[in-house]
């Protein structure tokens, strides 16, 4: 993978349990993308290229990795998409240097969306919400919805939007409990994703 220095980054205990990771391996790819990520502007050389990355990026050669965490290229490619659409992550593609055998070759560039919420200097302390996983995907200022639903049976049942999505999925609360709402399909609640 990428050769890294010395130096330490902010990580939050629940990052385990984090919705957005299905696996362990999962996390720790996550992790492998913060401790790698540049920590300042730089040129790099990758397979006889010079790549521009800047603070908060890694070169992240989609195969490779799953390969290396054990992986099939297409559950890297759907983590991947994954962590796209929390907002957790951008990508870009970077031209290589053409060879005979490879005319055309690109590699991955991932950068860490608010990267700076995993560093910060010796002196200083980090904000409170610096080390919540959560931080990076949700505001913590959210206006919930509240919608009352009456049955058939004349029953009411209250739910609250919480504003929390994932592909076409909305998190709602319902007597107490957080689950997961289909938005435009009637298909029962899902307790996980």
């Amino acid at each position: 993978m990428q050769k890294t220095d010395s130096g330490y980054f902010l990580v939050y205990r629940k990052i385990y349990r984090n919705k957005v990771f299905r696996s362990l391996i999962e996390s720790s790819v996550w992790l492998y993308m913060i401790s790698s990520a540049t920590h300042q502007d730089k040129t790099l050389n990758f397979l006889n290229s010079r790549i521009f990355v800047k603070r908060g990026e890694l070169i992240f050669p989609l195969r490779k990795n799953a390969t290396f965490w054990k992986m099939t290229y297409s559950e890297m490619r759907t983590f991947i998409l994954r962590l796209k659409r929390r907002g957790m992550i951008t990508t870009r593609l970077a031209q290589l240097t053409p060879t005979s055998n490879h005319p055309r070759r690109n590699i991955t560039i991932i950068n860490v969306i608010n990267y700076d919420k995993f560093q910060y200097m010796d002196n200083e302390q980090p904000a409170p919400d610096q080390l919540s996983p959560l931080s990076n995907t949700q505001d913590t200022n959210k206006q919930y919805t509240n919608i009352s639903i009456k049955n058939n049976n004349g029953f009411s049942k209250e739910i609250i939007y919480t504003g929390n999505q994932f592909g076409e999925y909305s998190e709602i609360k319902v007597d107490g409990k957080f689950k997961w709402k289909h938005k435009y399909l009637d298909k029962p609640l899902k307790d996980k994703l």
